[in-house]
């Protein structure tokens, strides 16, 4: 008992010494005032860090590529050993196996990678037995067998609650639309591939400023379904501009390159106001092909690469460095009522 009171006064005596004698206000290297500034300014820092990035677990450590790695010898194997019995069997296996490890490494663990790379794996495996158990494909059969994957990601949603399971869900209801269409005799595949594309990208947009609006600050799981919402939701949009445009069939004019890089530009402004840079980079491909065909059209061969990635990439630096200062300019000419529905400035 005295040996324990011996120490606590020791440790006591040193905490006072070193609180009183050997601090720098004490020592005079510094006063109150300053060291409050530099607290507030360190406090100021971290703050800034954490509200200029939009985060999203993706992963977590190097662990999480090694469970995968892992996982991903498991399946293939069950997957194998299955189909020395039959096809279905092989695919159910699959199934089951991404599902019973996903209990563990998802449910239990929360691991990012694993859970995302375990959805897709399940969610295949749903949709090979489903396409073996009807035997020979057919347009009907297939547009089935995506309906009973879409129930499964439902279900499988319910259970792990993974954020991008929300955008797989939405892109296997996308393809049940265009299965739908190309199931239709009497419907031009062609004419109705379009439209559903860019409505579904719309409606998927829309979608995900919904799930944004229920959590404007960024902190729960909402944030990280809307994430990956709008990660889906540029290319359905852009895609059909593109094809209207005939930019994929060799019509890149300088009307054509403009038009679509001010489309761009307005969904830059879009992605300003949502806070959210997943929509200017899922659409940034389609604007580079776009500059580069049209400086390739123009007899521009040798440099087209480098002006066009030197431009577009100077254009998201400055984006990047002054995102909040345009989200404050962009505020002043948004409307009142719809600011409550938007991040607060940061």
């Amino acid at each position: 008992m005295l040996r324990y009171s011996t120490w606590i006064l020791f440790l006591g005596i040193r905490t006072c010494v070193t609180k009183y004698l050997f601090s720098p206000i004490r020592s005079g290297i510094f006063n109150k005032q300053s060291v409050g500034i530099f607290r507030n300014n360190k406090n100021r820092l971290k703050d800034i860090m954490t509200i200029d990035q939009n985060n999203i677990r993706l992963i977590n450590s190097f662990n999480d590529i090694y469970v995968v790695v892992a996982c991903t010898l498991v399946l293939i194997s069950a997957s194998w050993f299955g189909r020395t019995i039959s096809d279905i069997i092989g695919a159910v296996l699959f199934a089951i196996s991404s599902w019973g490890l996903a209990n563990f490494f998802v449910l239990r663990h929360r691991m990012a990678l694993p859970a995302i790379v375990l959805l897709l794996s399940f969610l295949a495996g749903i949709l090979a037995s489903s396409i073996y158990t009807f035997g020979e494909i057919s347009e009907i059969k297939l547009l089935i067998s995506i309906c009973i994957t879409l129930i499964f990601t439902w279900i499988h949603w319910h259970h792990f609650k993974i954020p991008i399971t929300v955008a797989v869900g939405a892109g296997i209801a996308i393809s049940c639309l265009l299965a739908i269409a190309i199931t239709n005799n009497n419907a031009d595949v062609q004419s109705c591939f379009t439209p559903i594309l860019f409505s579904s990208g719309m409606i998927t947009f829309i979608y995900a400023v919904y799930w944004d609006s229920d959590d404007l600050l960024r902190k729960t799981r909402k944030s990280d379904v809307a994430f990956w919402l709008h990660l889906l939701s540029a290319p359905l949009i852009v895609h059909p501009i593109f094809l209207i445009s005939g930019i994929f069939e060799g019509n890149s004019g300088l009307a054509e390159t403009i038009s679509v890089t001010l489309f761009y530009i307005g969904m830059s402004f879009v992605s300003v106001a949502i806070d959210r840079r997943a929509i200017m980079v899922s659409g940034l491909a389609y604007v580079l092909y776009a500059i580069f065909t049209s400086l390739q059209a123009y007899g521009i061969a040798t440099y087209n690469f480098a002006i066009t990635g030197i431009s577009v990439g100077s254009f998201l630096l400055l984006l990047s460095m002054y995102w909040h200062s345009c989200r404050s300019q962009l505020f002043k000419i948004i409307p009142s009522n719809l600011q409550p529905y938007l991040p607060p400035l940061k």
